[in-house]
């Protein structure tokens, strides 16, 4: 059985997102990074080919979460952005990968001449 999460926090000082997991782990995953990897469309586009490079959210912040049924979350920025349903398979990918992540969106910024 997947890990599920026991609680999920908004970390506002901090810009992040705070999630308790029933095995134990406890994941603190960036707003910036939960904003430019969004599961939405608009983000992600419609596959790998139209996936857009999303740059200058360096100080978005976590509004809101809402849930989803019980399989998801639906976060709101306070940038206006809130499609992306956040499963709890993808929070806890992005908890443990999130260093790998945030440094293939770095890379991915500089190659295109963007900033955070």
């Amino acid at each position: 059985m997947s890990p599920w999460p026991v609680e999920i926090r908004l970390r506002r000082a901090e810009r992040a997102l705070e999630i308790d997991w029933d095995d134990g782990r406890k994941d603190v995953v960036p707003a910036e990074l939960l904003r430019v990897e969004s599961p939405s469309a608009e983000v992600q586009g419609h596959g790998p080919a139209t996936k857009k490079l999303v740059a200058g959210k360096r100080n978005v912040s976590l509004i809101g979460a809402e849930p989803v049924g019980n399989y998801a979350v639906r976060l709101i920025f306070d940038d206006g952005h809130d499609s992306g349903l956040f499963t709890w398979e993808t929070l806890r990918r992005f908890g443990e990968t999130k260093a790998e992540m945030f440094t293939a969106y770095l890379e991915a910024l500089h190659d295109a001449g963007l900033s955070r």
